[in-house]
């Protein structure tokens, strides 16, 4: 069995990526989330506040029976306030380093201590270009994504270094149609030049939907020609 946890699986891309793998009977999901809306036999909602580090800490993950792979999906993520720096809220600041950053970790490490045995595993970090490109206004997401990415890169060097059965990747899924690109759409211009351009995606048809990038993000965990370099993006197939 192919064991999947995904965290977000309520919403956009992680829903879509849990049901997309839904269709395959040799795959199990657990959706790791504050809400469910996802009701199959081969699915576990683990419900939990993944801002919550002290919960996050407790967590545990389960034991597993004729376990052929273990995918982790860090996919949870918010972009927090859109505003410049001397304008931030505390609480969302340290809500959104806890979400996007710390709590990956957490699970990353919680995994590698529960799963210590040769089961082949990949951890998949989505990630977003604006880790790798400054936008003004988005600065705790920027640096929260670089954060995740640089993070991917040690892990693939410590498990070069101790010759591991694991791979991480840490994966730009690109601009989706979902609930944080509303979000972004109604930022003050005051806070965020580029708001416009952003409005134009949406009007112009260019963000994807939900559907479409899980099947890319899915070729990237199915095919191991697409897992050579840790720091990827869904524009390297599509």
């Amino acid at each position: 069995m192919n064991y999947y946890f995904i965290t977000g699986s309520s919403k956009g891309l992680g829903r879509s990526l849990t049901e997309l793998l839904l269709n395959d009977e040799n795959n199990f999901i657990y959706g790791i989330s504050r809400t469910n809306n996802i009701n199959h036999e081969q699915f576990q909602h683990l419900k939990i506040d993944l801002t919550d580090l002290d919960a996050v800490k407790q967590f545990q993950f389960p034991e597993l029976k004729n376990a052929t792979s273990i995918t982790l999906v860090n996919n949870a993520g918010i972009v927090g306030d859109i505003k410049y720096l001397g304008n931030l809220d505390c609480d969302k600041i340290i809500s959104t380093y806890n979400l996007n950053l710390i709590t990956p970790t957490l699970l990353i490490n919680q995994l590698l201590k529960t799963y210590n045995n040769g089961v082949k595993k990949l951890v998949l970090n989505i990630s977003s270009g604006a880790g790798r490109s400054p936008i003004d206004g988005w600065n705790v997401y920027c640096a929260t994504k670089a954060g995740l990415d640089m993070l991917s890169l040690v892990f693939k060097e410590e498990i070069k270094n101790k010759n591991l059965n694991i791979n991480i990747l840490s994966l730009a899924p690109g601009i989706i149609d979902t609930g944080m690109q509303e979000f972004i759409r109604k930022a003050d211009e005051a806070n965020f030049s580029n708001i416009e351009r952003f409005i134009e995606y949406k009007n112009n048809g260019d963000l994807a939907d939900p559907i479409s990038t899980a099947k890319l993000v899915a070729k990237f965990i199915s095919d191991k020609t697409l897992q050579g370099n840790t720091i990827c993006s869904v524009r390297d197939i599509s």
